[in-house]
């Protein structure tokens, strides 16, 4: 049984036709900036509901620290409230927590979850990154925020390819283009995310797909997912952090096919 769900105060994007697909996007990310690239894909063969955090895209700030619960629950709404009462759920990064969270507190609305470069909860390593974050936005340090997750978000071959004009350019426009919702994401993480008991509760078809590249979100996290969600199926992009820059159309493939597969 469900728990109650509130009325969604989240922009949303609404595409498509067919079975319901909610997405649940990344901290510092968006609807826009992390499934835009996939987004014709997706909504090709689903309705998908795309909702953004608060602070970012279509959704004001929140004056409040964000939980995870209520989080999950304002997604689900979002979903119910465009006319969805049952849906896949594709998480991203932070989204991933969410979707299993999500899943767990509405398991008759939820029919199946893709989860990609995904954690349950952060270890020490990725604390001490997502501490890092926190601190370089708190000191207004965003042009040395933005190389950092330069540095950890990209993988090594992407950036070996990148002329150093293009990646100075990058480095300014992600500086200058940080939702402000983002410290709240961060402080999610670093303090609010703790799903692993959740993971053995998960009874719907699930896909975790690894980006193998990985440096912020390291693959270790990735297989720790997979392999406490009972009957998951485990895949590898060859990409850093970011799949929907660097293989696009390999990620989209995957979270088609195998919605494919799990509605039939």
């Amino acid at each position: 049984m469900s728990s109650a769900l509130p009325t969604s105060r989240l922009g949303r994007v609404v595409r498509g036709n067919g079975p319901g697909l909610l997405l649940a996007h990344g901290a510092g990310g968006g609807i826009d900036a992390n499934y835009g690239p996939i987004m014709d894909v997706l909504a090709a063969h689903h309705t998908v509901v795309g909702p953004d955090y608060p602070g970012t895209g279509r959704t004001e700030r929140a004056d409040t620290p964000l939980a995870l619960d209520a989080l999950a629950d304002e997604l689900v709404a979002a979903a119910v409230e465009e006319g969805l009462e049952t849906f896949a759920i594709a998480g991203y990064s932070l989204g991933c927590p969410v979707a299993v969270r999500a899943t767990t507190r509405h398991p008759d609305r939820v029919t199946a979850l893709v989860l990609t470069a995904g954690f349950a909860h952060p270890d020490p390593r990725f604390l001490l990154t997502a501490r890092l974050w926190r601190d370089l936005l708190r000191a207004g340090e965003t042009e040395q925020l933005a190389r950092f997750l330069t540095l950890m978000a990209l993988s090594s071959p992407v950036l070996d390819a990148i002329a150093q004009d293009d990646l100075d350019t990058a480095i300014t426009t992600t500086a200058t283009t940080i939702p402000p919702g983002t410290p709240e994401h961060v402080e999610l993480i670093i303090d609010g995310v703790d799903v692993r008991a959740d993971l053995a509760a998960v009874a719907v078809p699930t896909l975790v797909i690894s980006t193998a590249l990985d440096q912020l979100v390291s693959p270790h996290h990735h297989r720790q997912l997979a392999d406490a969600i009972p009957g998951a199926r485990y895949a590898e992009i060859a990409s850093g952090h970011l799949p929907f820059v660097e293989r696009p159309e390999e990620w989209a493939a995957l979270i088609r096919d195998f919605l494919h597969d799990s509605h039939n």
